[in-house]
């Protein structure tokens, strides 16, 4: 595996920094701290940018709550000046762990996502006759920090970039696991962590019909016998090589007639069906944002979007008699 050196000093050029910046500014400029950030911009990259070199750069603890959609989920959201740290970090290293990702890994990537992982999946249940359905125990929260860095050594040559990264791992989770969800770096170190186990699932157990979405993952086969003895030997490294487990009552073996539950939908041969749940909770978001413009609270510019993208994800799935009735009963 080919190891990146000389990037410490392009992820904290003022030009990077404020690339950095300007794509933390999105949809944020309204917050205090970010007013704050964008009055003195120039100040404060530069007061940032001289922490960094001199390694006296320390994080904030992060800011958390919960959402539950669908389910309950504990979201850490950085500071602004952190924040524009993870961009500037991402912005150089993103590149590079897109190298070496298989074709057929979805999440967090340009060119991919959930439409794409559907379409990949109806396309494999198509030409084989059983899939395997699984996903990672707390995925987030059992990342393994040690684990996690010997990776990143594997990557990365550079010592300043190694004690940038080192320090933002070490910043978050307890007793060395864990890394938060609502970071960007942690979007993409979970994606990276997932890449070795793509590989051995591919050029080690030679299996054709895989795909992953994050921590979730499926396999194809014609054989159940087969799936099952996949299972124990990718179940067994997952445990040994990356100090991961399978929730075991997420995994699914089952022929493909029956439908593969997967990314908020059912997934079959010839049919797409969006799960219940799902369906309720996009239904929920389009009557907030609904109300959300009847209030003044949004623009007509950020309203259409919102309901073009509603929209188009309900298009994955045959959906076009619900669609009708949804909008027909919110715009009589």
């Amino acid at each position: 595996m080919k190891r990146y050196g000389y990037l410490f000093d392009r992820v904290v050029s003022f030009e990077n920094l404020l690339n950095a910046s300007k794509e933390a500014f999105k949809g944020k400029k309204h917050k205090q701290e970010v007013a704050k950030f964008y009055f003195d911009m120039e100040k404060e990259i530069l007061k940032l940018q001289k922490e960094l070199k001199a390694r006296t750069y320390e994080p904030k603890p992060l800011n958390t709550f919960r959402i539950k959609e669908p389910k309950v989920r504990e979201i850490g959201a950085p500071e602004f000046r952190d924040r524009v740290v993870h961009h500037a970090v991402c912005r150089m290293i993103e590149p590079l762990f897109e190298r070496s990702y298989i074709y057929h890994s979805y999440a967090c990537r340009n060119g991919k996502g959930t439409h794409r992982a559907i379409e990949r999946a109806q396309g494999l249940s198509k030409r084989y006759d059983y899939f395997i359905k699984c996903d990672v125990r707390k995925y987030f929260e059992s990342v393994d920090h040690r684990t996690l860095k010997l990776l990143l050594r594997r990557k990365f040559k550079d010592p300043e970039l190694l004690w940038l990264l080192d320090k933002i791992i070490d910043a978050y989770g307890e007793e060395g696991k864990g890394i938060p969800i609502g970071c960007l770096t942690s979007q993409h170190f979970a994606n990276f962590y997932l890449d070795r186990f793509d590989h051995f699932i591919k050029d080690e157990l030679g299996v054709k019909g895989h795909l992953r979405f994050m921590d979730d993952f499926v396999l194809f086969g014609n054989e159940k016998e087969i799936l099952h003895e996949l299972r124990s030997r990718f179940a067994d490294f997952l445990r040994e090589e990356l100090r991961l487990s399978l929730k075991e009552s997420a995994t699914v073996l089952a022929p493909c007639t029956e439908g593969l539950p997967f990314l908020g939908f059912r997934i079959y041969p010839s049919l797409i069906r969006i799960k219940h749940q799902n369906k309720k909770r996009l239904i929920r978001k389009l009557g907030n944002r609904v109300e959300e413009y009847n209030e003044g609270l949004i623009s007509e510019e950020k309203y259409e979007q919102s309901l073009r993208s509603i929209s188009e994800h309900l298009k994955i799935a045959d959906t076009y008699r619900l669609r009708r009735e949804i909008f027909e009963k919110m715009f009589p």
